[in-house]
């Protein structure tokens, strides 16, 4: 690379954002949208509350859960302007409701999303899209037949401005020829929620179980599965992966260490995707290793290490007259990709639901991305599960 393109790569890591515009939360509010969520554990509360900051653009006005205690505890904290339901049936009947949030399990998300295609409501359905195969191809032809209906994916990193940068950086060869990912999100917990009665053990912890959950591929995983297809534009060619019930013998079904690797040919890039419930010392870990330089990226920083020769010529540039000045981290021999930690990201996912409400144009995570990385998911568990090598087929290219 010569000084004038090192002089731009300083330009794009001292620069703000990299976002275009229509992320902007300054994109002008002309209506406040009714809102309801079907499914009100961790998630779905946990986006009430992010819907609570943005007055201007979402009032939600309607629960359904069919648990009691998340009903009650909910009334308790809402005990105005809500309406509460049981049957996401009778809930979905309300014809003030604009929009629907389906936070429920996995195993639930297509049966909800097409009743609430079905009820003419727009829709915002949770990571993982989709279960399986056959129901990302069924939500992919129903989002043809329901082109009026919003649909957006749970997937935040497509909105986040850091992830979006690195995208930028990626696309734009400063990484240089791109061949590993490593990328990692490990804790040290049993994974369970507590249950108020043995009758509830699966609805609660569904996440244990194989007839309901995705287990760590889906609920974790799933999230660097896809800004890898979105920052390289690309698909898995081959899926393969191991894994297995080492630490927590509980009961469970899903496996609670996981290493998957997914096989990209087009890019000559191999992508290892690894969870476990047995240690927390690394976390949430993704580099990105190219000829150039590796980016290593946590949820809401990220950091470009140079390989030798790019580190001579960026610190060649440095403070030359006329180029931007590169911010240096600590250790001199990385470069921050951003200067400050972002927002939520939620917040920036439902900024931009809102201009696509408005404005009609299809989100950014939509369901044919999203529907490519629920089977890239769904592949990767019956690889996990059969001890098979998965391929990649032409007709989930949605």
């Amino acid at each position: 690379m010569n000084r004038r393109e090192f002089v731009k790569l300083g330009a794009l890591l001292s620069a703000g954002s990299a976002l275009p515009i229509s992320f902007s939360s300054a994109y002008k509010a002309d209506k406040a949208y009714t809102v309801g969520i079907i499914g009100y554990g961790d998630r779905g509360s946990g986006l009430h509350h992010v819907l609570n900051t943005m007055p201007d653009k979402f009032k939600v006005v309607s629960i359904c859960d069919n648990l009691e205690f998340r009903l009650t505890q909910a009334k308790k904290n809402y005990s105005a302007g809500v309406s509460f339901f049981d049957d996401y049936r009778k809930f979905l009947e309300q014809k003030e409701l604009d929009i629907v949030i389906v936070s429920t399990p996995l195993y639930l998300h297509f049966e909800h999303a097409l009743a609430v295609l079905e009820a003419g409501k727009h829709l915002f359905l949770e990571k993982t899209m989709v279960f399986n195969v056959d129901d990302a191809l069924k939500l992919n032809a129903l989002s043809k037949q329901y082109k009026n209906q919003i649909i957006q994916i749970g997937h935040q990193y497509r909105y986040s401005p850091l992830y979006f940068k690195v995208k930028e950086m990626i696309q734009n060869g400063w990484l240089g020829k791109v061949t590993q990912i490593e990328a990692r999100w490990d804790r040290n917990h049993n994974w369970r929620r507590p249950v108020p009665s043995p009758e509830l053990e699966r609805q609660i912890n569904w996440r244990m179980y194989k007839a309901y959950s995705g287990g760590l591929v889906a609920e974790l995983l799933s999230h660097q599965m896809d800004f890898i297809h979105w920052a390289f534009e690309t698909s898995p060619s081959s899926i393969y992966g191991v894994g297995g019930i080492d630490y927590f013998k509980d009961g469970r079904e899903t496996f609670d260490n996981v290493q998957v690797l997914l096989r990209y040919d087009k890019e000559g890039m191999i992508g290892n995707f690894g969870a476990t419930c047995g240690n927390q010392q690394e976390g949430y870990s993704f580099k990105i290793k190219g000829t150039k330089g590796m980016i290593s990226l946590l949820t809401n920083e990220g950091v470009f290490y140079p390989e030798p020769e790019t580190q001579a010529a960026l610190q060649q540039v440095d403070g030359v007259s006329g180029a931007t000045k590169i911010i240096w981290s600590n250790d001199q021999k990385a470069v921050r990709i951003l200067d400050q930690p972002t927002k939520d990201g939620s917040i920036y996912a439902l900024e931009d639901f809102y201009r696509c409400l408005v404005t009609g144009d299809q989100p950014h995570s939509n369901v044919q991305n999203g529907g490519k990385t629920a089977i890239a998911v769904a592949l990767a568990n019956k690889s996990l599960y059969n001890g098979t090598k998965e391929l990649w087929k032409p007709e989930y290219e949605l």
